[in-house]
């Protein structure tokens, strides 16, 4: 009785442990979410006050999306060499005060080197957090990983809505600059102080239940990771439906003012873009939690499909309806909530496909086609400037969408299922 009392307390204690470590990955999410989903708020004001053009201005947000993706094999790698004690509350410190830096240095910022300053040091500091975050997950839960993957990432997608309206005011009461100084500081001081509780899992701490989808019975190393076709496989497609999403997630408070729906007061005095902006951000972080337990249950490549055919009607949706204040809140969330899961369903899907004791530099490789997508993000603006609407780019990203979910269920599917074969093979 003892001795199972003594596992039983074990056993709880464990489990303590690590929904607290996920519960401190999911507030840093939080704490960085404004670097990217918040970044629309401040676009239309540094054009009016400084004249740059709006495609110089999303340059900075492209800078920033690719620093704080192409980076994190080696913040990953780092975390992995420090170990599972020091790794992760080291790495994540670091990147608190490297976001609290970079919106500092955008609330000073007078030309736009400087701006792009800005993004290069809040790329690093966001990528630093992000990778770690996201690679805790896959460690402390192997039987719920799309589960724990879709609500580390759901921090991310829907953090933001908790600051939408606060930033907007703080901008229209005080200027962007003090927007940007404030948020910065207090978002990077927040996950300096959480950094500390963080640390990788023991081996005894790891749940050994067997998951519903098929794992790999071995980890590749990053060089094996990097020669496989499947991996390859997924980075195009992440790089599909990723572009097409920052299209849309850069670009709303600007699609919005095209349609003439932005400053329309929709409900309880709060305009479409503020009203679109909160629940754009809920949805997102909504999907990722949800598709990843979807994913746990009747595997990834499925949930792939429903989700991008799903979103590859909302972008049609948008474009051809969203002249309507309220269509234009219903399409664009369904948008997001379509788009938003990608962050669960890749990283789960690599983590599966190649195992976890490389996980964070795995998942971070891969992680790095949302940098090669962002630079879809200003073709968006010379599409619509070309065409002089947004209808072509809405026709683009649609047609996107229903590519990848024809790659999930003939090509990957087939792909993934042959090379796990090989790997539980090789490691009898």
């Amino acid at each position: 009785m003892t001795i199972a009392a003594s596992a039983s307390d074990r056993a709880l204690a464990s489990a303590m442990t690590r929904w607290w470590q996920l519960i401190c990955c999911v507030i840093c999410m939080v704490m960085i979410a404004n670097l990217q989903y918040g970044w629309t708020l401040f676009v239309n004001p540094m054009n009016k006050a400084h004249g740059w053009s709006i495609a110089a201005i999303q340059f900075a947000f492209s800078v920033f999306i690719a620093l704080e993706t192409w980076l994190t094999p080696i913040e990953g790698w780092i975390v992995d060499i420090l170990g599972p004690q020091r790794g992760p509350k080291l790495m994540v410190a670091f990147g608190g005060i490297m976001v609290a830096i970079g919106w500092i240095v955008n609330s000073m910022a007078d030309s736009l080197s400087i701006l792009y300053l800005g993004a290069v040091i809040g790329g690093i500091g966001g990528g630093a957090v992000y990778a770690t975050s996201v690679g805790h997950a896959v460690k402390w839960f192997p039987d719920r990983r799309g589960l724990a993957v879709g609500l580390t990432a759901a921090g991310y997608g829907a953090g933001a809505a908790l600051t939408v309206i606060p930033i907007r005011y703080v901008i229209d009461t005080s200027g962007y600059e003090a927007a940007f100084f404030w948020f910065g500081l207090f978002q990077g001081g927040i996950v300096f102080v959480l950094a500390w509780w963080l640390r990788g899992p023991e081996l005894s701490e790891i749940n050994t239940t067997a998951p519903k989808v098929a794992q790999s019975a071995r980890s590749y190393t990053p060089m094996e990771v990097l020669q496989s076709p499947v991996f390859w496989l997924l980075y195009i497609m992440f790089v599909m439906v990723s572009g097409s999403g920052l299209m849309a997630t850069a670009q709303i408070a600007p699609i919005a003012n095209d349609f003439g729906v932005a400053n329309t007061v929709l409900l309880f005095g709060g305009t479409t873009i503020s009203v679109a902006l909160i629940v754009d951000n809920v949805a997102n972080g909504t999907a990722r939690p949800l598709f990843g337990w979807i994913s746990d249950n009747i595997g990834r490549e499925y949930t792939m499909a429903i989700a991008f055919a799903l979103g590859g009607i909302a972008y049609w949706l948008l474009g051809s309806l969203g002249t309507a204040p309220w269509a234009f809140v219903v399409f664009a969330a369904l948008i997001f909530l379509t788009w938003g899961e990608i962050f669960s369903l890749f990283p789960s899907t690599c983590t599966d496909t190649f195992g976890p004791k490389f996980a964070t530099v795995n998942l971070s490789l891969l992680y790095t086609a949302k940098g090669a997508s962002a630079f879809l993000t200003p073709v968006a603006n010379l599409i619509k400037d070309a065409t002089g609407n947004w209808h072509m780019v809405f026709l683009v990203t649609t047609l996107m969408n229903f590519a990848v979910v024809g790659l999930a269920l003939f090509v990957l599917r087939p792909m993934r299922q042959r090379a796990m074969a090989r790997s539980n093979t090789d490691s009898r």
